[in-house]
Formats: C-alpha cells, sequence, structure tokens
C-alpha cells in the first residue's frame, strides 16, 4: 500500500547533508521522511579529519567563497552546538623550503578576516624554543604559526541534526533502503526497504543526499542519468597513542604540498591524517592501505623526535568523499565546494541532488537546498537554524567548562573522566542519562570501559542505536578502549534491549 497522505520531502542518505536538508525542511513545516540504508553517520560523515575549519590550505586553490562560508558556518556552528564542537589551536612549524613565511603570514591574515571571525583568537607568529608545542619537535624547527579552527564529534554531529528533525515531526529512519523512485502523476513514488519489511511512500519532492552512493542512486534507483558527476576520494587517517601532551594540534607541511594534521584525540590518543586517493569500488568497503599507513608515518616523523611506526597504529579508518568533479588533476586539488542540482518543470516532481560539500559548510548547503525547492513547493521561507541550539547545545553562553562544573556539582561520586565525556557528547542531555542517580551503581552494569547501562539505554531509546559498532564507534569512540569480550557482552545486552526499545 502507498502512503495515502504524500510527503513533502522524502531525503535520502542519512550523513551531515541528509540530516541537515531534513532538519532544516522540517523547521520550515514540511512533512519529511530520512531513510538510510546503513547507521545515520555510518561512512564519509564519521571517518572525517573532525573539524569545523575554514580550509587554510583551500585558499591555495583560490577557494575564497568556500573558505569565508566556512569560516562565517565555523562561528555558527560552534554556538549551536558547543558540546560537540570546541576551539582548537593549530601550530604550524616553518620549514622556508616549502612555503615561504610572507605566503603563510598572508595566509593567515585572509584567514583571520574573511569570515568575520568574533569567538577564536587570531593568528599569531610563536617561537618554537620557548613554547611548548616546541617540545616534541624537531631541534631545527625554531620557529612556528598559530591560528584557531574547532574540533567536532563528526557522527554525534550527524546524530543531533537527526534528531532535532524527528523532534520537529520528521521520521527518520537508518538501515532502510531506497530501492526504487519514479514520477508517477506529479509525486514521487519511491519502494523503501527493511527489516520490517517493502512499503511504498509517495513525496511531493526527493532529495539525493546519498553521498558517495549518489551516482549509483541515479543509475539504479531513479535511473536517470545525473547532468554533474562525482569524483570519489578516499581519506585515510592513523590513531596512536598520545605523541605529545600539550592541548594544541599540528598542521605538517609536506614536500609534495599536502598537509597532515597531528590532533590530540580522546584524552589518550593522537589523530593523523588525513590522505587524498581517487577511489574506485563500493565505499562501505574503503580501508586504509599499507602505503597510507607508511606515507602518514613519514609525514610526522619529518617532524617529531619520536618517531612513528605503522605497527604503532591502535585504529585506522577511512571515508571516501563525494567531490563534485571538476576535472581537477589530482584528488587534492579537487574542489571542496557543493552543488546542488535541482530538476523540476510543471509536468515532474523535484529531484534535488547533492554533489560534493564539507561537514563545516552542511547547515548552509541545507539552507540553500530550501532556497532552491522553496519557489516550486511553495512552503514557509526564511532561514532559522543558525539560532536554533542542537540537542544538548542549550548550554547558557555556550560555556562549556561552567556547564561541567555544574554538572558534577553535588556528584561527588561521579567520576571526572565519565562527567566529561558525558558532557561532552550529550551536553545538557546527559542529566537524562545520570537520572536521579546517587551512586555510579543506580547507572547500572558496566557494559565495559566506563559505559554503563543508562548510557547505553539512553543509545537505544533516543539515537537509532542498534550495534555494539553504532556505540562504540558512533555514538562515541568506546571502541578504543573495549576488549573483545566486552564487545561481546555489549552485544548481548543489545540483543535483549533492543525488541522491547522504543524508537527515537
Amino acid at each position: 500500500m502507498a502512503q495515502p497522505s504524500p510527503y513533502d520531502l522524502v531525503v535520502i542518505g542519512g550523513g551531515i547533508n541528509g540530516t541537515g536538508i531534513a532538519r532544516d525542511a522540517v523547521g520550515r513545516g514540511l512533512t519529511v521522511l530520512l531513510c538510510e540504508q546503513h547507521d545515520l553517520a555510518a561512512h564519509t560523515s564519521s571517518a572525517s579529519t573532525k573539524l569545523i575549519h575554514g580550509g587554510l590550505r583551500y585558499l591555495e586553490y583560490y577557494e575564497f567563497r568556500l573558505v569565508r562560508e566556512a569560516l562565517k558556518e565555523r562561528e555558527t556552528l560552534l554556538g549551536i552546538a558547543p558540546h560537540v564542537i570546541w576551539p582548537l589551536r593549530f601550530v604550524l612549524p616553518h620549514n622556508k623550503a616549502l612555503r615561504p613565511a610572507w605566503m603563510i603570514r598572508a595566509g593567515l591574515f585572509l584567514y583571520d578576516h574573511l569570515g568575520g571571525r568574533e569567538r577564536l583568537p587570531r593568528s599569531q607568529s610563536i617561537d618554537l624554543r620557548r613554547h611548548p608545542a616546541g617540545v616534541p619537535l624537531n631541534d631545527d624547527l625554531k620557529r612556528a604559526f598559530a591560528y584557531s579552527d574547532c574540533w567536532v564529534q563528526d557522527a554525534r554531529l550527524v546524530v543531533l541534526n537527526a534528531m532535532d528533525a524527528a523532534a520537529r515531526g520528521a521520521d527518520i529512519e537508518p538501515h532502510t533502503r531506497c530501492e526504487r523512485a519514479r514520477r508517477v502523476g506529479g509525486l514521487w513514488r519511491i519502494h523503501l526497504s527493511s527489516a520490517r519489511g517493502r512499503r511504498e511512500v509517495n513525496a511531493r519532492a526527493l532529495v539525493n543526499a546519498a553521498g558517495p552512493w549518489t551516482a549509483a542512486l541515479f543509475n539504479d534507483v531513479v535511473e536517470h542519468a545525473a547532468d554533474s558527476g562525482i569524483r570519489l576520494v578516499k581519506g585515510s587517517h592513523i590513531v596512536v597513542p598520545k605523541l605529545f601532551d600539550h592541548d594544541n594540534a599540528y598542521i605538517f607541511q609536506q614536500a609534495d604540498r599536502r598537509i597532515v594534521f597531528a590532533i590530540p584525540y580522546e584524552r589518550d590518543y593522537t589523530l593523523i591524517g588525513t590522505t587524498d586517493v581517487d577511489y574506485d569500488g563500493d565505499p562501505a568497503r574503503a580501508r586504509i592501505s599499507p602505503e597510507e599507513t607508511r606515507y602518514l608515518c613519514d609525514a610526522v616523523n619529518r617532524y617529531f623526535k619520536r618517531p612513528v611506526h605503522p605497527q604503532d597504529v591502535v585504529w585506522s579508518y577511512s571515508g571516501v568523499r563525494p567531490l563534485y568533479d571538476d576535472r581537477a588533476d589530482n584528488a587534492s586539488a579537487a574542489t571542496r565546494d557543493y552543488v546542488l542540482e535541482l530538476e523540476a518543470d510543471a509536468d515532474r516532481a523535484p529531484l534535488l541532488s547533492v554533489f560534493g560539500g564539507k561537514l563545516t559548510t552542511y547547515r548552509r548547503l541545507s539552507e540553500h537546498a530550501m532556497e532552491k525547492l522553496q519557489p516550486i513547493m511553495g512552503f514557509r521561507d526564511g532561514t532559522w537554524t543558525a539560532r536554533a541550539p542542537l540537542p544538548g547545545g542549550d548550554i547558557p553562553g555556550g560555556d562549556f567548562e561552567a556547564y561541567l562544573s555544574r554538572l558534577r556539582c553535588g556528584r561527588g561520586w561521579l567520576p571526572d573522566a565519565l562527567a566529561w565525556r558525558l558532557a561532552r557528547n550529550y551536553g545538557t542531555r546527559a542529566e537524562m542519562i545520570i537520572g536521579g542517580a546517587a551512586r555510579v551503581a543506580d547507572l547500572g552494569q558496566c557494559l565495559g570501559a566506563d559505559l554503563y547501562e543508562a548510557e547505553a539505554d539512553y543509545l537505544v531509546r533516543h539515537e537509532w542505536a542498534r550495534s555494539a559498532e553504532d556505540i562504540l564507534w558512533r555514538r562515541s569512540k568506546l571502541g578504543l578502549r573495549f576488549d573483545r569480550g566486552q564487545t561481546e557482552r555489549l552485544e548481548a545486552w543489545l540483543c535483549e534491549r533492543i525488541p522491547a526499545a522504543g524508537t527515537a
């Protein structure tokens, strides 16, 4: 049976762009369904370098519009999600053989002023012989430049957008595959498949936000050729035990004109990335190659006193970026900007397709998507997402440290590391997890590391978590601290819990 009352919008793809569009649309009064064939943020959106940034290196490719928009969004996103996004200072050691100092200073001047910086401190020159960031670096490095961007828990940002969309009335359906979509009588008739079976829904408009599967959706689902193309580029990262004790991140120049980051990660680790390799294959099967691992080790070993070896890697991940195909000669030079392609006329229901984009600009991309659809669909105009906090982001003044202190107040039994992690992951919604607990035992059984039943139950009920992987590698990064036995215990707990669980 087809859906008797059509949705205004069906969004295919549960990454950052899909969930951002769904949130924006439902907030303007549209009825929305989002379907995702796997888990939310299962692929590209959880495999980023985890930065909200303008993209300093994009200035070299004259991507001024993209950098300006991204810098402005950096401030906006920090305001609506201060729990999962926070400032991070980057140190760029100067190597005069790669880029002259005047070029870096000019780039940082533009970076400071292009986007109307308000919250973050400006860039500066530092003496590595006197700065804590110089301690782990080779002694021949004397000078560096420092600037600010932001860190983000990328997969959590996706889930928060989906949660807010659901709270406003959208139907969010992970593990639901769109098998076919056809225009019938001025509507889209969409065939969906999930563990609950097959069904059809109708929609006034369809959004293709399938990321690396954008082209496949055109070819296999809609059976219609796209005007624009996607370039699949694999980016890989490695995680090693922490290489330095301060809170700054590094951005290292390489002789091939690329840059590699070394970033404090999950308090006890260092994240190193990324690579740019053209990719041809199933995006779900992307894995780091030995060559990429060696490249990343060599990249940081040019700067650190203590070398990093492939055997030091405790975890690695790869994601396939669906870049707009601008025919650049190499993957590193391919644009990170986005293109929205709208196909609509008086006789055909609209199809809006998303090509490219980056994590930082997802909210503006979503607004631009609405701008394209509004004249055709006639819904309420007006932007709103820049002012509405994401779930848990309603922290007074955006002051995370003050909120953390309040969370700990009267809860001396709550371990500091657990309090920090709950506040960082859930913001003000951490109180829903802690509830009326008066001791750690009140949080239920410990399932491994510092994951208790109260948190796991929250993730099942409110965040669509269905497997240990969902919880350990997307809703959190506790997978770094779980052993095999603990993972199996969590899976067993979920098998008992999920049949009785409600939906988000």
